[in-house]
Formats: C-alpha cells, structure tokens, sequence
C-alpha cells in the first residue's frame, strides 16, 4: 500500500484554515520548500508558521534547498510552468544537492504523515508537484490539500 504525501499553497489561506486542514487530513509534519520562507501573509513567514504549527501539535521542517531558483518563481507568476519545471528539475533536482535534499525528504515522508508547502494555491502551477511525482516512484501517492 502506497504511503500518502500531502500538498498544500497558503495562497487565499489564512493560518488557521492551514492547520484545519492539516490536522484534518491527518498530516504529522509541514514540509516547507518555499527557497525564502518569508511572506508579506501574515502568519507564513518560517518563524510565525513553525510557531503555530508546534502550538497546534505539528512539526515542521524548512528544506531551503528543494525551494525554486528565482527565475523559477518568475516563470511560476508568468504562468509558465514548463519553464518554471525545467528550470527547476535542471537546476534543483537534476544536481547531486538535489537528489541528497530528495532523498532526505522521502525519508520524512516515510517517517509520518508530511505535507509539502508552498504559496501557489494550484499545485500545477507549483513546484510541490514536480516533487510529489518524483516520490510517487519512490510509492508515494500523492494528495493536494486546499484549505
């Protein structure tokens, strides 16, 4: 039986909504790939968001290095996610930096229940899903939680 990965994009959420539906989907551990984990969100910035995550009984990690390269997130808000994939496969996922950082985020997801974060509210348009189909050939299946 397939192991369950969770995304989720804060964009249109507000902090408690995020916990709701962690909490709600049964998730242990919040992974944050964000490259920055700074928002102008209230309540998503690394400090705030693992402050309120512990206060609701969930962990959290920040892999910096799984985050998306700058000219990645500028594809990303031009809608382009063809580019926004090759830019991030060839410069994060294809590097040895980037299978050691996929390998260590498997390992959390084998651990407990982990949902991936990110702001991008459509995981298509995100980063999340090129990780979560590189983990489904490691038997992950793949859920995106919305809020």
């Amino acid at each position: 039986m397939a192991k369950t990965l969770f995304t989720i994009g804060y964009e249109g959420l507000d902090p408690g909504r995020l916990t709701g539906a962690l909490k709600d989907a049964g998730v242990a551990r919040l992974v944050d790939v964000r490259a920055v984990a700074n928002s102008r969100k209230r309540g998503f910035s690394k400090g705030a968001l693992k402050a309120g995550l512990e206060e609701a009984g969930l962990g959290y990690d920040h892999l910096r290095s799984l985050g998306t390269p700058k000219a990645g997130r500028q594809a990303a808000r031009a809608h382009d996610a063809a580019l926004m994939r090759r830019i991030y496969c060839e410069e994060v996922l294809d590097t040895a930096d980037g299978g050691l950082a996929l390998d260590a985020l498997a390992e959390l997801a084998q651990a407990a229940p982990i949902c991936l974060l990110c702001f991008e509210r459509d995981p298509s348009l995100c980063h999340r899903r090129i990780l979560a189909e590189r983990l489904a050939s490691k038997g992950f299946a793949t859920v995106d939680l919305f809020g």
